[in-house]
């Protein structure tokens, strides 16, 4: 009875873990994400106000952020951003930092035509091997005799930020049913939200947006 009371006991409290420490680490990012953001404004509003106001540093960031957005979907906003890009580009240190950084982030926009365009499944990196990808882009390779139409596959090995880049013929691919944000979601839970049935689209279908 008392054996049966523990069991009992530790798989309610581990299920209750299971569910409980997701939750705490949003929260705890979320909060990270508030206070970091807060302290960067908050200096110039406590010596403005003459005191301090908790979270106005952050709906300030919010509101520049915005109006950033809005300003650069008009014509002068995009002159003023492309002015500013080029300043970044001009500087070493700061060019390699802001490239690779614009480069990923236009990666998942959905408004960027170079975007992640389907989430596929290659034999990576041997063969009998299977890994999920990112169809980026399609290239022609020439050599002396052959044109190769090829397709460019992003596979992720460290999370999002860090992968190979495979090039494969259309037939080595398998399109899946799955849209790239929720691909996005399968790489950063290390499978764990993969569905157990995967569609395979035909080829040609699979190319379609």
């Amino acid at each position: 009875m008392v054996e049966s009371i523990q069991i009992t006991f530790k798989r309610k409290f581990l299920a209750g873990l299971f569910v409980t420490i997701p939750a705490i680490i949003t929260i705890l990012v979320i909060a990270g994400l508030f206070k970091f953001v807060d302290g960067i404004l908050s200096p110039f509003f406590d010596f403005f106000i003459g005191r301090h106001v908790t979270g106005l540093g952050f709906i300030a960031a919010i509101t520049i952020i915005f109006l950033i957005g809005l300003i650069s979907t008009n014509v002068f906003g995009k002159k003023m951003l492309s002015f500013t890009e080029r300043i970044f580009l001009n500087i070493p240190v700061l060019k390699s930092i802001y490239t690779a950084t614009k480069q990923l982030v236009d990666a998942f926009s959905p408004e960027n035509k170079g975007s992640f365009k389907k989430f596929v499944i290659i034999q990576h990196p041997i063969s009998g091997t299977y890994a999920f990808g990112f169809l980026t882009k399609e290239c022609t390779v020439r050599s002396e005799d052959k044109v190769s139409s090829l397709k460019a596959v992003y596979v992720p090995t460290n999370h999002l930020y860090l992968g190979d880049i495979v090039l494969l013929e259309d037939d080595k691919i398998t399109y899946t049913d799955i849209p790239v944000e929720e691909g996005i979601k399968i790489i950063l839970s290390g499978g764990t939200a993969a569905p157990s049935n995967i569609l395979g689209i035909c080829n040609k279908k699979g190319m379609e947006n």
